[in-house]
């Protein structure tokens, strides 16, 4: 690849991270995506290519459609919950997140939602929500008429909206109630973790058979607690607990000496924890690892 091919691809790089990032849920994953889409851009006939963007969005969503098909029946195998891979936001890997519909996209409950979603509704639900494409520019990224992408889009909402809450937290009280969780978790005061859990929390962890962790998530205060009990008793000794701004809010990653051991990310309502995603599987840590280690 010629130094000003190179140079324009360059100029896309973190643009078309973020769409495959949105697509596959799996910061690794999407990186081999870009790379291929790199690789395909070296190749081509440059007479060939009117709008690079366009172009390259076009390859890295088909790309990634590739990728969600293949990745489904590797899902149904996976050991206990699959969550999304956590990526620190706070550097502009995501690009801006200055509203709060910008943070709610890149949410690791958005990110979970779009698992429900086939392939297809969910390329054209990040084309259309996050990157402002219109249904004209989409139908003619994924081959589909225009009135076939409106339909799919719909749906895609539709399945969506049925399943989200939407609990308006502002970055202020997520970091708040976090470093509040930290506070009492650093201290050993479970009565003060206990008080921060809403009635009907949710606890998910991702050890992906890796690590020890909870195959199914956990539901309810006592429940919940229960397990941060123990987990505060067992697992906390000797280890760094730090907030991190990670898919764009104010999460807690915890280390052992330089190994990153976990990263949990927050759903609040009314000031109390409703649902708590914890990545302890080390394999989808390592992105987030690196980013952390260059901060």
């Amino acid at each position: 690849m010629t130094t000003a091919t190179a140079e324009e691809f360059e100029a896309h790089r973190a643009r078309l991270f973020g769409l495959a990032y949105r697509m596959l849920g799996s910061a690794a994953e999407a990186e081999d995506t870009v790379q291929d889409a790199y690789l395909r851009f070296d190749g081509a006939a440059r007479d060939t290519i009117e709008y690079p963007a366009a172009w390259l969005a076009k390859v890295v969503t088909n790309l990634c459609l590739n990728r969600l098909t293949s990745a489904r029946a590797r899902r149904e195998r996976y050991v206990g919950p699959w969550l999304p891979e956590p990526v620190v936001t706070s550097d502009g890997t995501l690009g801006p997140l200055e509203s709060a519909e910008q943070r709610d996209a890149v949410s690791m409950a958005m990110l979970v939602l779009l698992e429900r979603l086939t392939p297809t509704e969910r390329a054209v639900y990040v084309l259309r929500e996050a990157f402002a494409y219109g249904h004209r520019e989409i139908a003619e990224a994924l081959d589909l008429t225009e009135a076939n992408c409106r339909q799919v889009y719909r749906r895609a909402v539709r399945r969506v909206e049925e399943r989200r809450a939407r609990f308006e937290a502002s970055p202020e009280q997520q970091e708040e109630l976090v470093r509040s969780f930290l506070t009492a978790a650093r201290d050993g005061d479970l009565g003060g973790l206990e008080k921060l859990l809403a009635a009907d929390v949710v606890w998910s962890s991702d050890g992906g058979g890796k690590v020890t962790a909870a195959r199914r998530p956990i539901e309810g205060r006592d429940k919940v607690f229960r397990f941060l009990a123990g987990a505060t008793r067992t697992f906390l000794s000797g280890v760094d607990l730090t907030a991190v701004e990670i898919n764009g809010s104010t999460a807690v990653a915890a280390w052992a000496g330089d190994t990153l051991m976990s990263v949990v990310a927050f759903e609040l309502r009314d000031g109390l924890v409703t649902h708590a995603w914890a990545m302890v599987n080390p394999d989808k840590l390592e992105f987030v690892r690196r980013q952390l280690a260059r901060a």
